[in-house]
Parts: C-alpha cells; structure tokens; sequence
C-alpha cells in the first residue's frame, strides 16, 4: 500500500521539485513497507533505499519506486545528493518535524539543494484515510473488538492489573495482531483517575471501576479502544459518572463530520460533563487523529480550530477522573463523512456489570 503518487501529485501545490522523507511513519506512508532507510520523490520517478537487512523484503513489497541498498559506509545523504544532481532538483522537501537540527544540518552541507520545510504536505495527505488504510484500521478495531469480548471473562476480584494487560496483549497477538499501537493501560479503583495509569499489580475489588485502553496493529495501521466495566455492584455516583461520559460521547460523535472544526466536536462533549458538575474532572481533549501512529492530527481538541476533513480516523474518547476515587472514560473510533461518521467500533458501550 504505497503512496509515492500521492506525494508526488502534491509537490507542485508546495512549490517543491522533490520531497525526501526519512521518518519511519513517513517512510511507511510513502513505501507501504516497514523497514529503515529513505524515499525520495519527484513528480515522474520515486526511491526507495535501504540497507541490507530489508532489501530482500523491500524488493519484494515496495511497489512504484525503485528499490536500491545502501552501501555499508555510505549515507543517505550522498544517495539524494547523487539523485538531486542528475535530476537536477532545486527545491527538496523535507520532514521538518522529524528532522533533527543536527541532522539537518548535516542534510544542507551534503546535498546541493535548498530544503523545504514540507512536514505539512504529507501530515494532509495522511489526515484523510483511502480505502486500503480503512480496511487495516477496520481489521485491528475487529480484533480489539473480540478481544474486549473475550477479556471479560478474566475481569474478577483479586486478578491484577499487570495480569489483565498482558492478557490483552495476548489475545490481540493470536487474533492476527503485528504488535500493539501502545502499551495497554489497565486500572482499577482509584488508579482510574490517572488517564494513563500504568498498569501494577493493584489487584481487582468487588465494586471498582476497571477502566482498559489498548488498541493494536494490523497492516501497519493502528486500532485504539477504552471500555470502563464494573467488577461487582457500582455506587450511585460511579453510575453517574458514567451515564455523563457516555452521553459526551454521543454527543460528540452526533457533532463530528467533515468540515467542522476539531474545537466544536470537542465542546459538544466537554458541554455535557460541565452541565453534569463535573467539568473539572475532564482534562483532555475529546480525540485524536490515528493510522500509521496512534497519536496523529487533526484533532477534537479545544486547541484545534480548523476544519476537519471527511476521511479523517478519529478516536472519541471523553473521560471524568475523579481523584482518589475512580475514572471512567469511553473510546471509540470513528471515520468522518460529509454528512456525520462511521463508528469502526462495535463493542457495547451500556454499562456492563460483572
């Protein structure tokens, strides 16, 4: 799954004669291959380098580009030097982002082009999912599904947090799962407070909150997903609690569609849980962007003011954090449309009590 024409169709638009990308989310963007090395790009060829421990794979995989092995001693540097020279590239994009400055500097020493801080033109192509990207993102959320399923039966009095998010981890794996997108988080009790508790051997008590957040990896795109489920009888007030943050849910995903800005789905949630009393206790933002990482933008962020583009992958995630008593938080992803959403989530969301 490459995206070496998308990239390439944008440079014109940057006003760039080439873009080179060396970050590991970048490079798997553009080679839809999971290695270490280089692409370079111009409007009629594409690159892809590597070293001898990929190449073997990569000249199975990559499509679109020609796939070359670095020499042991030689840089990347003096390849895009060579392809900057014979294609006679003036303006050469890079990842400014993810470039450090020494590495940029040795970047403007080696290479005869002028570089172009251009992290803007792939994190927009990223932000909006085609449909082989929605097909990996709904194969990780189905195993994360099933895996919430199954982790059900294991949530009993005395089992430990540590015990819970390895089994998470497990279950994802035999489901067909690469790898996590992340640690899982599990807490229970007051460790529920803490959005992203690590997990310890605190062990499960009849009456807690058990909050689980973890998400996996298929195809090299990300799934994330938070349930908060009640070992034996909640009080009153956890009941509340959770009924608010299920209703900021809906209520921000029945907000969120292409062209609203990430600032206004953002607040149709945080309205809810300030109308409850409980605005304090909320101290994040509704959600983030996800795929090839699971931290990505645009974001439902009261910090994010611009429009959100249909085809965005979404997390929908508020949370109540009660300090030294309990959180809940509820998460789902969903994919926006011109006209609402997608929820890729299938998991319930009704408080479920073991």
């Amino acid at each position: 799954m490459s995206h070496f024409a998308h990239i390439a169709g944008q440079l014109a638009r940057y006003g760039l004669d080439a873009m080179v990308i060396t970050s590991g989310p970048g490079e798997f963007y553009a080679a839809g291959f999971q290695g270490e090395g280089m692409a370079l790009i111009t409007s009629q060829d594409a690159w892809y380098y590597t070293d001898a421990r990929y190449i073997e794979a990569a000249r199975q995989q990559v499509k679109g580009a020609q796939v070359g092995q670095i020499a042991t001693g030689q840089s990347y540097r003096q390849l895009a030097r060579h392809i900057v020279e014979e294609q006679g590239i003036a303006r050469l994009g890079f990842e400014d982002r993810a470039m450090s400055v020494a590495d940029y500097r040795r970047w403007e020493q080696d290479v005869p082009a002028q570089l172009i801080p251009a992290s803007d033109l792939l994190e927009q192509l990223r932000m909006v999912k085609d449909e082989g990207e929605l097909a990996a993102m709904r194969q990780a959320q189905r195993i994360t599904d099933e895996t919430f399923s199954e982790i059900l039966n294991d949530l009993k009095p005395g089992v430990a947090e540590q015990e819970i998010a390895a089994r998470l981890s497990y279950l994802m794996a035999r489901k067909g799962a690469q790898r996590n997108s992340f640690d899982p988080i599990v807490a229970c009790g007051a460790n529920g407070s803490k959005p992203h508790a690590i997990p310890g051997q605190d062990r499960i008590q009849t009456g807690q909150f058990v909050t689980m957040d973890f998400g996996c990896v298929v195809d090299g795109y990300c799934s994330d997903m938070t349930r908060t489920v009640a070992v034996g009888r909640p009080s009153q007030e956890m009941e509340l609690v959770y009924d608010t943050v299920l209703r900021a849910q809906r209520a921000g995903i029945a907000a969120a569609r292409g062209g609203v800005s990430g600032a206004q789905v953002h607040q149709a949630a945080a309205q809810v849980i300030a109308q409850a009393g409980y605005g304090d206790y909320f101290g994040h933002g509704f959600g983030h962007s996800l795929g090839i990482e699971v931290h990505e933008n645009p974001r439902f962020s009261p910090l994010w003011d611009q429009p959100v583009p249909a085809g965005a992958c979404l997390s929908a995630e508020p949370g109540i954090y009660l300090p030294g008593k309990f959180g809940v938080r509820i998460e789902d992803v969903i994919v926006l449309t011109e006209t609402g959403c997608e929820n890729l989530t299938q998991s319930p969301k009704e408080l479920i009590v073991l």
